[in-house]
Order: structure tokens, then sequence, then C-alpha cells
């Protein structure tokens, strides 16, 4: 997982906006503070499915315009490549698990991926 910087802005009763100095175009806006790290982690996926692979500015080299935020947003490579991994969990966990799994139609494995992308992310 690698890490790019994005720069946030809020003026008075405007959303939240976040640009990207290595990622020139990508761009994103969130109406409250808990979604700016999701909308700028879907802002990276949406500016890689069209551009090449580029290795982000390390943190001590971007500097921060007009007074702005520096966040680090974290961007999981989606190559979809499948890896078998062995787990051990509680058995009161892995039944809450299959559980919600198969409230949504879901693989043990495709929900306890999808959980750790939202943590990760910080979508709720």
């Amino acid at each position: 997982m690698k890490y790019f910087y994005a720069i946030m802005h809020k003026d008075e009763d405007s959303a939240y906006g976040l640009t990207f100095p290595d990622l020139p175009g990508c761009f994103a806006a969130a109406d409250h503070a808990d979604d700016v790290l999701p909308k700028a982690c879907e802002a990276l996926e949406l500016w890689f499915e069209d551009q090449p692979w580029r290795e982000p500015t390390p943190l001590d080299r971007i500097e921060s315009e007009d007074g702005g935020t520096l966040i680090a947003v974290p961007w999981i490579v989606n190559d979809h490549r499948v890896t078998r991994v062995n787990l051990s969990i509680e058995r009161g966990i892995l039944d809450a698990i299959d559980k919600a799994a198969a409230e949504r139609s879901l693989t043990r494995s495709a929900f306890i991926a999808q959980a750790a992308r939202n943590e990760i992310q910080g979508a709720h």
C-alpha cells in the first residue's frame, strides 16, 4: 500500500476540497469531515484507472500552499490477483462474519476483503 498526499482546503460555507500535488487533475470534494478520506480514496482509484503508475512524492518534499492541510491518503493497488491465506480468528467473530457475508450475498473472503478495504480507506 502506498500513500499519496492531498491538500485539503475548507472555506466558510463550502465543502472540503482536496487536490493531489503529485496527480494533475486528481481532486475530490466532501460535504462532511467524515467523508474526506473515503472521497479522496475514490478519487485516487478513478485517477489511476486512466493514468500510468507514478511513485508518490515523499512527505518531506510536499508543501501545502495557502494554508491547506496535508492528508495522507492510502491507495491500494487493485490488481485482482487472488492469494490464498490462512487466518486464525475467534470462533464467535467467524460466525458473525459468515452471517454478515451471507446477508450480503458475499463469500467469507469477499466480506473480509471488503471490510479491510473499508477500514483502511475510512469508509463507514
